[in-house]
């Protein structure tokens, strides 16, 4: 058991995965979940064209060399990354390998928003990392939630990109050992549910 405290557990969790990240086990699952991306890319074909990924802090999973290699691979695909607002929103810009980014208060690297050469976007894919996850079950349909860092900035940004496009996609990505069951945490009304989370696994829809 975790504590009793969403404060608590997600210092629980993000001590739990420092430790996985060193541990001997972690670059098969790592391996694993990048090989899932690389095929969940490949699945949606034409459908996906503006992805937005993120830099990894706290031992967080780093997605890019995989995205680097898809956006490549066509002139039409376009990476971006978040920039968050003082309103406790996020805004997307178009991102390159080559570009410098900007801490945020949060020591986040972000997009420079004030760039030019790269514009804000709106994603057709949003790929979230998960401090924690939960998977409900409403009738034959199942919903995954993301526990994240607190600050609700993507419950926010998802609440209002979901009411100008329903077909956005939010992808959750984490690992099978940070599931949490109902009496560790729940997700609260203001929480915005994940599309599909990928693990080690695989793709969970």
């Amino acid at each position: 058991m975790h504590g009793n405290s969403p404060k608590t557990l997600r210092q629980d969790l993000l001590a739990q995965r420092r430790q996985f990240a060193a541990s001997a086990s972690y670059p098969a699952a790592r391996d694993a979940l990048l090989v899932g991306l690389g095929d969940f890319l490949t699945d949606s074909g034409v459908a996906l064209r503006t992805v937005a990924l993120y830099c990894p802090i706290k031992e967080e999973i780093d997605l890019r060399p995989t995205l680097l290699a898809w956006a490549n691979a066509s002139p039409a695909r376009v990476l971006s990354l978040p920039f968050a607002r003082p309103d406790k929103h996020l805004d997307f810009y178009t991102w390159q390998d080559s570009d410098i980014l900007i801490p945020s208060q949060h020591r986040v690297p972000e997009p420079d928003p004030n760039n030019p050469r790269r514009p804000q976007v709106t994603p057709d894919c949003i790929l979230i990392p998960c401090v924690g996850w939960s998977k409900s079950q409403q009738g034959s349909k199942n919903h995954y939630w993301r526990l994240g860092y607190g600050g609700g900035y993507f419950d926010r940004t998802l609440a209002q990109l979901r009411r100008k496009n329903p077909k956005l996609i939010c992808l959750g990505i984490g690992f099978d050992w940070q599931k949490l069951d109902d009496a560790q945490w729940s997700a609260q009304t203001h929480d915005e549910p994940l599309d599909m989370l990928l693990t080690e696994s695989g793709l969970h829809r």
